[in-house]
Parts: C-alpha cells; sequence; structure tokens
C-alpha cells in the first residue's frame, strides 16, 4: 500500500480489487489504460466485476471470453473501443443526462468500491490533478471505498475542481505514457466544412459556446476567428479552441459567471491542446453535476449550444445515441446544454448534421429507425443546420417543421420525403 513515499505495480495496486465489485474508470484522455490492461489479465481470479465509466480513449480490447467470465461493462456513455461489449451479453448502456451521472454515486444508486483514476504526480502540497477529465471522476473519487491512481508525468496539472491529495489515495502506480489523442480535424469532408460556416453564421458576438463531440464543432470553431467577445462553457474542449484563445476572440468577457475564465468538464485532443491548459489558470476543469448544470447554462448571455445527431425525423425528434437498437454511443450532455441554452436570453440550441451518411442514406427521416433512442425531443428543438441551410423549428407546427427540414435535405432524397410527408398529413 502507498505509504507517502513510493509506488507500487499495478499488479500490487489491483489485488485490491475483488469479485463482485463495482469499479470505476477514469474516461476520455484520462483513461488509465495500464491499469486497465492489468486488470484484464487478472480474469482467472476474479468474477462479476462490473465497469462503470463514460468515453474510454487508448488500445484497450473489452472483448473475448476470458473478458465475458469475469467482468461486465456497465456503461454511462458508449465509446468506440466499448461498442461491441456494450452491445453484447457481456455490457450494457444506462440512460443518463451527463449532469445526473454524479447523482448515481452521490445517492448511492451506483456505488463505487474501487476508482481507476490517472492524474498528475503530487505538486509540493501533495495535491495531484484529474487533469484531462474532471467531469463525473470528481464524485467518484469523492466516494469510492478505494482509489487506485495511475500517475502521469505527462498528465496536465489542471485548475478547477479536479484537485486530490496523495492522502486520499490508497495505491499509486509510476506510469509515464503519452495520453490518448484525438484529431477532429484530421479528415474534414466538403459538407463537414460548409456546416462549419453555416452554424458559424449563428453564432453572435458576445456568445458563450457549447460545443459537443467530434468533427462538426472543431470546424464552427475554425469559422470564427472574425468574432468577439466570445466565451467559453461547455461540456468538452478540443484543439479548436486554442488559436481562439490566443487572438483574444475567446476571452470570456460577456460570460455572468467564471467571467475569464473557460470552463469545461473534460478534454480530449492532441498533445498540444494538452500543453496548453497545463498549469493554465483561463481553464477550468469542473464538476459534471456544475458545468452541465441547466440552471448554470441559462446564465450565461447568448448561450448557444452545438451538437450533432445521428438523425432527425421530420417532426423534429433528434436520435444521437442508437442506430436503430444498436447502441452507438449516449444522451451525454446534449439535453442539459440543449435546454440551457433555449433559457439563455437570446440563447441558441443548435442541431448540426450531414445531410447523409457515408452510404448516401439521408440523415433527416420521415420516421426514426425502430428501436432508435430520442435525446432531443420535438419540444426541446429549435435551429437544425446541415450543409444545405438551416431553419428554426422553434414555434412551428408540425407540417411547417417537415417542410423547413425536407429543405436542408440532401437533393437526392428530397423527393422521397415529399412523398412521405404526403402519406403522412394528406397535404403538399
Amino acid at each position: 500500500m502507498f505509504n507517502g513515499e513510493g509506488f507500487i505495480s499495478a499488479k500490487q495496486a489491483l489485488d485490491c480489487i475483488q469479485s463482485g465489485n463495482r469499479v470505476f474508470i477514469h474516461g476520455s484522455a484520462a483513461t488509465p489504460v495500464a491499469l486497465i490492461k492489468e486488470l484484464l489479465t487478472m480474469h482467472d481470479r476474479l468474477k462479476n466485476v462490473e465497469l462503470v465509466s463514460i468515453t474510454n480513449l487508448g488500445e484497450v480490447d473489452f472483448t473475448g471470453e476470458d473478458f465475458s467470465r469475469s467482468f461486465y461493462f456497465n456503461s454511462l456513455f458508449v465509446s468506440a473501443n466499448t461498442r461491441a461489449v456494450v452491445n453484447s451479453s457481456a455490457g450494457d448502456y444506462v440512460p443518463v443526462f451527463l449532469s445526473q451521472i454524479p447523482q448515481l454515486f452521490r445517492r448511492n444508486i451506483l456505488p463505487i468500491d474501487v476508482a481507476l483514476i490517472h492524474v498528475s504526480p503530487p505538486d509540493s502540497h501533495g495535491y495531484c490533478s484529474l487533469g484531462t477529465s474532471v467531469d463525473i471522476a470528481k464524485a467518484a473519487v469523492d466516494t469510492a471505498k478505494i482509489i487506485v491512481a495511475q500517475v502521469n508525468p505527462k498528465m496536465p496539472r489542471t485548475h478547477g475542481d479536479g484537485f486530490i491529495h496523495k492522502d486520499r489515495i490508497n495505491y499509486m502506480v509510476w506510469e509515464e505514457a503519452e495520453l490518448p489523442e484525438v484529431n477532429y480535424s484530421a479528415k474534414i469532408s466538403p459538407a463537414i466544412a460548409e456546416i462549419g460556416k453555416n452554424v458559424a453564421s449563428l453564432i453572435d458576438d458576445g456568445a458563450t459556446l457549447q460545443m459537443g463531440i467530434g468533427s462538426i464543432p472543431d470546424q464552427v470553431l475554425q469559422n470564427l476567428l472574425n468574432h468577439k467577445d466570445l466565451g467559453i462553457h461547455t461540456e468538452m474542449l478540443s484543439d479548436g479552441i486554442i488559436p481562439l484563445l490566443e487572438k483574444g476572440v475567446i476571452n470570456n468577457r460577456k460570460k455572468k459567471l467564471n467571467v475569464g475564465r473557460t470552463v469545461t468538464g473534460f478534454m480530449a485532443g492532441t498533445r498540444k491542446l494538452y500543453d496548453f491548459v497545463n498549469d493554465n489558470p483561463q481553464i477550468r476543469v469542473m464538476d459534471i453535476a456544475y458545468v452541465n448544470d441547466t440552471s448554470v447554462i441559462r446564465q450565461n448571455p447568448k448561450a448557444t449550444a452545438i451538437n450533432s445527431a445521428i438523425e432527425v425525423d421530420l417532426t423534429g425528434q433528434v436520435c444521437a445515441d442508437s442506430i436503430g437498437v444498436y447502441q452507438y454511443s449516449g444522451i451525454g450532455g446534449q439535453m442539459d446544454f440543449m435546454r440551457g441554452a433555449s433559457l439563455s436570453e437570446d440563447g441558441k440550441p443548435i442541431i448540426a448534421l450531414p445531410s447523409v451518411t457515408s452510404k448516401n442514406q439521408s440523415r433527416i427521416v420521415p420516421y426514426l429507425k425502430e428501436g432508435a433512442g430520442v435525446v432531443t425531443t420535438r419540444g426541446h428543438i429549435h435551429w437544425v443546420v446541415t450543409e444545405y441551410g438551416k431553419v428554426n423549428l422553434f414555434g412551428k407546427n408540425l407540417k411547417q417543421r417537415g417542410h423547413a427540414l425536407i429543405s436542408i435535405a440532401h437533393p437526392d432524397h428530397r423527393e422521397a420525403l415529399e412523398k412521405a410527408f404526403f402519406e403522412r398529413y394528406k397535404v403538399e
């Protein structure tokens, strides 16, 4: 056991995990890859170990017979390396707003036995930082019976809610390793580029922005260099904010809360981003229960939420978490910010998506696929943007919505959509 003077091996640290435990895994760029890999080698001695987490990054494999005999992945948000297990008999998904996941831990709905976290080395006062991902990890470390930390000098020390004293950590494992990286601007299609321009045209000077995950939000940021006095209050950050902060386009002056500070719950990007946020007092990485609280979001002026979707039906229902019955991602923070932005003074909730899939199937559809989940309801939807334009559905009836959405669908699919519209409403 760590006594404040040294570190132990991952194997020694993870001996604390017992059959029947619920184990929290730190997420996103803070995924403790070394600890996970070691844990998965312990399948012979473990049974019925439940893993809970949001997005995971890095080279980890949760599939295979060895995994299914010993572990169960109870996912709170599904990512690329957990989709297979979540959609199998060895896993499942918990539909929940990102803002309310901390309640699952704090109210003992999902009590945590062991938390596996990824932190920066202790500073001169003995405090480690949760680094790139405070989000739900703050509640996990506050409530876990046992904490095992992967301590990494390449994890940035971030300001905000993410400090944890070394005395609170039961076992510490030294592992110097690069953090998982994501480059959302690496492959930008012409459609994504056009969507970025269309969304940027909706953003007012002085707006407070939230960006969801993916290439669309990152592309929007690249079209904001001529804006003024923007603020950031978002669940996640990527590299796209760096030039805007450096040029003073993002200065957070107009915000009502955390004036002068960029607020986020977690971040995922390249090493450039991780270096930029290291010990940077203008960036606050905070508990997601605060960041995604609708009553907090709405206090900032012109709150503008930019999120994406898998498909949108002609009434405005948004599916963003599943492809039919196949669980692809999760509810996440989309509804937290869609609602918060709609209640903000001059706020704008925006759903932005390409008009077609990679297989040229329309993303604007007469009906959602059977079994698909509704993340944003037709009562919450406002702006919808594709590469073919932008429409505001707020205050429009069902027929008006159908006409509006067909106008921004891919031209190849408009005739079929118009036919489906006529069959439903018997009007042109």
